[in-house]
Parts: structure tokens; sequence; C-alpha cells
């Protein structure tokens, strides 16, 4: 349905540890080749077992020093093919003069357009061909390159090439003047190389030649395989028949789907990517955008958004919209326990890291003969973070894209109230509901479901329904990052060393932060205990600690923290099928049960396996603000009431044996009556805006939210709609924003 995204299937690479297969090189390509290349192709019949099927070049690319052309000989003698080192077989030869006199003889400017017009009077087919360090600063030439190409950007850390360059006796490069150090110049290149490649390889420090050789050919092999990298439903039940194939998705369609079929939730086929240590190591000094762009390269098919796209895409959502350079810092708090803040971006909320960058994903992976409405439902903060990262997609994708948040209308607080209905736009609109979250997210579910409503849409309107939440995997994917990079932050300041284990505490409701910590972890991240923290809506604990998912005769209780104010959990059941290995025929039985019983209990040895990483415990309304009336007057530092959840909770579970990193939620200003109660200030019958500008004075830390406070005022003028509890009104309500924002 999706492929149109996805690029054509190129003739594959086939190695003795890939495949026995011998595919015979096309004849045709034979044509293009010079005498020299010609005699490469006929050694190819002699070296059939390692071959370079195709006419597909292999280019190496990366700066003076990451040593393309030793890799490059190495890959060419694997595979039996040509090997081109530009510097050596295209420029000198062209100039009959070292590229060393060529530059002294021209200069920097006409350097890098000779050396441009030297590459595009040459082809090649079948070669592995090594690039200069400033051949990427050549758009034509480059393009000329990728017509035939994957280019394989070998990337080194800019300090490690420093190194390599001083050893080398090497201390001018091209590009750089007098003036210019040479961190400077190469980060300034660094812009150049992520330009043009198809494929990143990691060289951490100490990977020996052939080590980065053999990760090329893994590179290039998983870019090839553009049917490698599936997903499947939580509710899937494989086939008996190992023949029979199975239903699966690309990341594109995961995406543009939000929910299975099924009912169940998607998950990545095979095992989540994994980093070794010393490609984590070569992170620990990159910045929060440099080490996004790398996860989600891993995670995410160059097939379905290619690496060039992607990077935009992470450089737009975490730029200018984040109030703190460093996106997620790391704040020691005391002891043991540090804070993850996650409350920078523009709506002051943890959603906002992957709300801002969830859309761009979606506007890419979407048809462009389709309309998309997307349907959210929020418990506090999704609702403003949704409608503030789809506001900001291209006019044309706003013309195609619309989002509507429902949210319980007395079950958020007044600020996440007015900040919900002031972030309506465009192409987003807030919805009341006169109920509680649980059935906002049931609604939601069951308006995907009804394939009769979702049809006539079709039909009817030409529009698609999808969903923000944290069950589509586009949203829950980039909150992975975040984990790691924290992680990172530590080893980077000296807290730790890269393999220290920590332990991670997080207000929980919907499971997503949490899951996405596990995530981490199965990347690479030496996570010790997850430590779920619940408020007095503690199913999530008593079931961690028993194995029974129990909703009879529990009511959703309205409190401090209202993100977590959740009974049914969604992505508990992602977590479930991952360690019940993959079993969807258990999750089909457990989650229905759940449904029209209420309440399941998984065996014990699954809740061993639970318990195994981890553990829960929750906090009362009295701790909660006790923990923020402490924090500030121990540390100057103000809690939000769902960090303080986390607080208690990593106060009475953790062992002080290792550190403890407590994601910090929100920012404390959208919860201000709370914390106003907490502080015992006593003017608390204010509006919520000046209650925030009260609050702002204390000059407490974290320092004031500047895009929340301006915003306040202008939110709390505007309305919004309010539906009756019932799930035909809101289907109503969904086919008139359609009709109103479509047609």
């Amino acid at each position: 349905m999706l492929h149109f995204n996805r690029c054509q299937h190129l003739k594959q690479i086939t190695q003795k540890c890939f495949s026995s297969t011998h595919v015979k090189t096309d004849k045709h390509a034979q044509l293009f080749l010079s005498r020299t290349f010609a005699l490469a192709e006929l050694r190819k019949s002699w070296h059939s077992i390692y071959s370079l099927v195709g006419d597909k070049n292999i280019i190496l690319m990366g700066p003076p020093g990451a040593g393309k052309t030793t890799v490059g000989r190495i890959i060419g003698q694997k595979l039996g093919c040509c090997v081109i080192d530009v510097d050596d077989d295209i420029l000198e030869k062209t100039w009959n003069m070292s590229v060393s006199e060529k530059l002294q003889d021209v200069g920097n400017e006409q350097f890098l357009e000779e050396e441009g017009k030297a590459v595009l009077n040459f082809s090649a087919s079948g070669s592995v061909i090594s690039l200069t360090g400033s051949n990427p600063m050549h758009d034509a030439s480059m393009w000329h390159l990728k017509k035939n190409g994957i280019i394989v950007y070998l990337d080194v850390p800019p300090i490690d090439i420093a190194s390599r360059l001083k050893l080398m006796k090497i201390d001018r490069i091209v590009g750089q003047n007098s003036g210019t150090s040479m961190k400077d110049l190469l980060k300034f290149r660094r812009q150049y190389y992520k330009k043009w490649y198809d494929t990143r390889v990691l060289c951490e420090d100490g990977a020996s030649p052939e080590e980065v050789a053999d990760k090329v050919l893994n590179a290039v092999k998983r870019y090839q395989d553009v049917d490698s990298e599936t997903f499947i439903s939580t509710r899937h039940i494989w086939p008996k028949d190992c023949e029979q194939k199975v239903p699966t998705k690309f990341f594109s369609e995961a995406v543009t789907e939000g929910l299975a079929p099924d009912g169940g939730l998607f998950v990545p086929e095979k095992e989540f990517p994994k980093l070794n240590c010393g490609e984590w190591k070569s992170l620990v000094g990159a910045t929060y955008i440099e080490r996004a762009q790398v996860l989600l390269e891993k995670c995410i098919h160059p097939a379905d958004i290619p690496a060039s796209r992607l990077g935009e895409m992470i450089e737009t959502a975490y730029g200018e919209n984040f109030a703190c350079s460093k996106i997620a810092p790391v704040r020691h708090l005391s002891g043991n326990q540090f804070i993850l803040e996650l409350f920078h971006g523009p709506t002051g909320s943890f959603k906002d890291l992957s709300l801002q960058l969830m859309p761009h994903l979606f506007a890419h992976c979407i048809p462009p003969s389709c309309n998309y409405m997307i349907l959210v439902a929020t418990s506090g903060d999704t609702g403003s973070a949704v409608l503030n990262g789809f506001s900001h997609l291209s006019k044309n994708d706003k013309q195609r894209i619309a989002a509507a948040a429902f949210f319980p209308e007395d079950g958020v607080s007044d600020f996440q109230k007015a900040q919900i209905i002031g972030s309506q736009n465009e192409n987003g609109w807030a919805v009341g509901v006169k109920s509680d979250f649980d059935f906002c997210q049931t609604s939601i579910k069951r308006i995907f479901q009804d394939s009769d409503f979702t049809g006539f849409l079709t039909v009817e309107y030409g529009t698609v329904l999808s969903s923000a939440n944290s069950i589509n995997w586009g949203r829950l994917l980039p909150q992975v990052v975040y984990h790691a990079s924290a992680y990172l932050d530590l080893v980077s300041q000296g807290f730790i060393s890269f393999g220290s284990p920590v332990d991670v505490c997080i207000p929980t409701g919907n499971f997503g932060n949490i899951l996405a910590a596990v995530y981490a972890k199965t990347m690479g991240i030496p996570i010790r205990k997850f430590i779920c923290a619940s408020n007095q809506n503690h199913v999530l604990t008593d079931f961690i600690k028993t194995g029974h998912y129990d909703l009879r005769e529990r009511k959703l209780a309205q409190t401090f923290s209202p993100a977590i104010d959740i009974l049914k959990s969604s992505n508990l059941e992602r977590h479930l099928h991952l360690m019940a290995n993959k079993d969807g025929q258990l999750m089909t039985r457990l989650f229905n049960q759940l449904e029209e019983q209420h309440h399941f209990q998984i065996e014990k040895i699954l809740v061993e396996k639970v318990q195994q990483d981890f553990v829960a415990d929750w906090c009362s309304e009295e701790e909660c603000l006790a923990a923020i009336h402490s924090t500030y007057n121990t540390s100057g530092y103000i809690l939000d009431p769902h960090t303080a959840v986390a607080k208690v909770v990593a106060d009475r579970m953790q062992d002080k044996t290792c550190p403890v990193i407590i994601s910090s939620t929100a920012h404390y200003s959208k919860f201000a009556p709370a914390i106003m109660q907490a502080l015992k200030i006593k003017e608390i019958s204010q509006t919520s805006s000046s209650q925030v500008y009260l609050l702002s004075s204390y000059n407490a830390l974290p320092p004031p939210h500047e895009a929340l406070l301006e915003r306040t005022k202008q939110q709390e003028k505007m309305e919004c709609q309010v539906c009756a509890a019932d799930v035909n009104v809101l289907k109503s309500h969904v086919e008139k924003l359609v009709q109103n924002h479509f047609i």
C-alpha cells in the first residue's frame, strides 16, 4: 500500500557469510567500463564467492584520516572487485601532479572546483570508490556519483580524526585557511557528509580496518535488504506452517496506521538493533541531535526515511523549539539522584521530545493522495504537545494532515486545560469529553476498530484516521533517545564510566516512557532496574508486584499528577509481548479478558520474568506535596507533582548502590496550584497565569519556562467544543471536523 515511499530493490552484495547464491553480473554494465574496470570484471568470475553483484558502486566517504583508502582496499579484496582511490587514481592522473601541489598551486576554492570537474568526467560500475575528504563539498560531482552508488559515511569522532592527522603529520587540509583550526574545519565539513550519505558506519576508537570493512558490508547489505525490517501486531498468532507468510508492515505503514487491524500494537518483528561499547563511547561527546540521528537511523530503514531526510527532520524538531540547547539535560539533585529534565520543549512536557519529531515522520510516510485525521486521547500533556507538533508542518502538509485531541473536561489541571485549548490552530482542535481519560482512550481505540466508520470516512471524504498517542510506534520510538542520552551525559560529566549500571525511576501511567527505557537497555545502555512510580491510581504497581491486572471495583482517582491518572495502560501490552517471547495468542487472550472481565492474571514464570528488571511502588497525595516542599527547602529545586511521585518512590525503592535517573516529565509551572499548596503559598485564588508568574518570581531551579509564560494569558481567552461521554457523539464530532477541514 505504501511502497511508493520505499526505494527500489538494489542488487545485493553477496558474500560467503551473506549468501551461497551467485548472481551473474549485468553484461551491459561492461560496456561502460574502462580497460582497468573490465579486467576487474573478469576477476569477478575468478572470485565468485566474494562478488559484487550488479553495477552499483560502494562509495566510501568521510574526513581525511577516516581510513577510506585502507578500508576500500580490504572491501575490494573481499568482493574481488576494482578499488578506486579518487586521490591517486583520478586526481593525480588527471593533473599530473600531487594533490598537495595542486592545492598549493590554485588555492582552496579553485581546487574544489577542479576536483569536482575531474570526478564529473569519471564513471565506474561495480567498484569500491574511496572519496577525498573534500569531494562532498562539490554538489554536482556528488550527484553524479550518487546516481550509481551507495554512499557509506565512515563516521569517526572529530577528536580521533585530529589525533590521526597529527600522527600522519598532516597539518593542513582543503578549505583550511590561516586562523581556522583543524577542529573547526572538521566540524564544518560534517554538514556536507550528512547531506550525502545513504548509510553510516560508526568507526569507534580502536576498531581495526578489517572490522570497519565488515561493518561497511553489513551496512550495505542492510541498505539493500529493504524487506528485512518489518513490524507485527502484539496479537499476531504465528502460523504453525513455517511456509505460511507472516502478515507484516513496514515502518512507514506502522506509523501511518497507528493501531494494528486486530487491535494490537505494532512492534518490530526482529530484535532491536544493538550498539557495541565502542559505538556508544563514540557518542559520549555528541550533541543530543547527533545521538538522535545515529540511534534512529539504526531503527528506521533508509527505504522508509532516507538518512539525510531523517537528519533534516531531527534538526527541525530539536532546533529552536527547545529552551535548552541540550534538549534533555541531566541535573544532579543530591546524593546518587539525578533529574532528567524532559520539559524544555514548547509545551513544557516530555511529550515534546517525541511530538516535535513524530509529525515530520508521519508526513513523510503517508501517501500524497490521502488526507489524514490524527485522533489522540490526552490525560493532560499529550493534547497540547500533539497540536503544537502538527502545527509546525509545512503549509502543504497542514492541508492534508489535521489533529484532534480529546481530553477529560474535568480531569486535567486548569493550566493544562488552558494550554490544550490554547494550542488549537488551523489544523488542530481540542475537544473536551465529560468523562475520564480511560473513556477517551478506549473510545479512540473503538473508533479505529470500527471498519464501517473508518471506511465511510475514506470513501466519502478521502480521509484516513490515525493516532499520535504512544500506541503509535512513531511516537514511542523517539523517546528511546533521551534515556540513552541521559546515560551518556552522566558518562560525559564524569559521574560514571561507560558500562557502570544505573537505575531509572519514571512516573508511569500509559507505560510508554518506561518502555522506551527498556528499549534503550535492549540497544546496549546498562540500566539495572526500572522503577515504576504510580500515584493513587496504582494498578501498574499492583500488577508488577502480583501479576494480577485488576480493574474490578477500581475507580479512577483525580490526583495532583493527572498525566498518570490512568487505569488501562496501553503500552504494557508491548512489554508483556516482549517478555512472553512474542506470544500473540496470549496477548489476545489477556487483553480481551481485560476488556470483557476487567482483569487478567499472568502465570508465575512470566511474573518472575517481569520482576527481574522491574520494581514498583506508589505515592500518596500527601507524600507528593511533602516531597515538593522538602526538595525545594534542601536544594532550591521545584519538582512538578509527577516528578515528586517518582522522587518519593525512588527514595523508597532504590538501594543507593548506583545512580538513579529520575524522569522529570513536566515543568512545575503547569501545576501551579499544587506547587503553591506544597510550598505553603497562600495566594491560591488567582488565575492560572498569575499563579505561574508568581512562581516564576521565586528564582528557583529549574528556571521559569518562558514559552509557557508568554502563551498563558492568550490561552485563557480561547474556547473548545465539549462532548458527552458517548462514542457515537465522538464519531459525529470527528466527521464534522473532517468535513470542515478537508471538504
